[in-house]
């Protein structure tokens, strides 16, 4: 069995219809066909039963794909590393982030890249960082960038980028500004997290790395909240807090990308300065092409260089 037998059987159990693998292979139907026919009558195996139009993995076919898929991903890293000794810069680099980074790192980075790299693809993908955890282990995606997690998934290394403070963000008149004591060792007024049970707070949802962030330090401190309100974009969350609709946490470097006519205060936590390490995430022994490791620099540059006014 060569590449090509490993390539065709996977894309029929993605598609479970082999038009449309057939489509995405590039190839005729009937060619597939004929492929899949003549695969099982070598192995002797069935991988696939039909319901209707679906074609659904056997036990034997998920033991193939599962390794299939493995021997895929080593193939790509192969070729990747001959490329790097051969020092082509030919290639192609898969990488996702967080929404909300997705907005200003992508901007800052893929320029400076592409310049160092023209002959490199960059395919893009964004999401919620459990996705990106999804698509990093599948070998969908080289490197994801987002705010490491609480656990450590044990198939996956965190490369450090940057350290961000957590902020409780408000109007300019919010009443809590009345409550905010000096900080002597920050730029932004402390505020304790337990006067924050009298107001409405907007909160992320629970797939997003920092409302989990949020929930933890919630509990730890024994604090319930009576009047939440739920939403998923972090720009709106921001710009809901500026027109005094609700308190919110928001990671430092995203306030700097807010837009013009958001104006807000900012508040460092008085129970204990919280923070979230910024990171690129990568599979767990997997080889990582010159061209990632630049990228991987140059998000950690442009990542150093994120900071807030605390005039805000």
């Amino acid at each position: 069995m060569d590449i090509r037998t490993y390539t065709y059987v996977t894309a029929i159990a993605k598609y479970q219809n082999l038009t449309k693998a057939a489509d995405a292979l590039y190839v005729g139907q009937p060619t597939l066909s004929k492929f899949l026919v003549s695969l099982e009558d070598e192995l002797g195996l069935k991988l696939f039963r039909k319901v209707g139009n679906k074609y659904l993995l056997t036990y034997a076919g998920e033991r193939f794909v599962r390794r299939a898929e493995e021997i895929l991903q080593l193939q790509g890293e192969l070729s990747a590393e001959m490329a790097d000794i051969r020092k082509d810069e030919y290639g192609a680099l898969n990488i996702s982030f967080a929404n909300m980074r997705c907005t200003y790192m992508v901007p800052e980075t893929f320029p400076v890249f592409q310049q160092k790299f023209p002959n490199v693809r960059i395919n893009l993908f964004e999401g919620h960082s459990s996705v990106n955890d999804r698509r990093l282990l599948d070998g969908e995606i080289d490197v994801a960038f987002y705010t490491r997690p609480a656990e450590a998934h044990p198939l996956i290394e965190y490369l450090p980028l940057a350290s961000e403070e957590l902020l409780i963000c408000t109007s300019v008149n919010h009443p809590l500004k009345q409550l905010a004591e000096p900080n002597p060792e920050g730029r932004f007024p402390l505020l304790d997290l337990h006067k924050l049970e009298d107001f409405r707070v907007l909160m992320l949802s629970p797939q997003q790395r920092t409302r989990q962030i949020v929930d933890d330090l919630l509990r730890n401190n024994g604090i319930q909240l009576k009047d939440m309100f739920y939403l998923s974009s972090i720009p709106a969350c921001i710009g809901l807090a500026s027109a005094g609709f609700g308190v919110s946490f928001v990671f430092e470097p995203h306030l700097n990308h807010r837009i013009d006519n958001c104006p807000i205060e900012c508040y460092s936590i008085k129970n204990g300065k919280v923070t979230g390490d910024f990171v690129a995430a990568v599979r767990k022994g997997s080889y990582l092409s010159r061209y990632a490791e630049e990228y991987i620099r140059i998000v950690r540059s442009a990542a150093a260089s994120h900071s807030v006014d605390g005039s805000d």
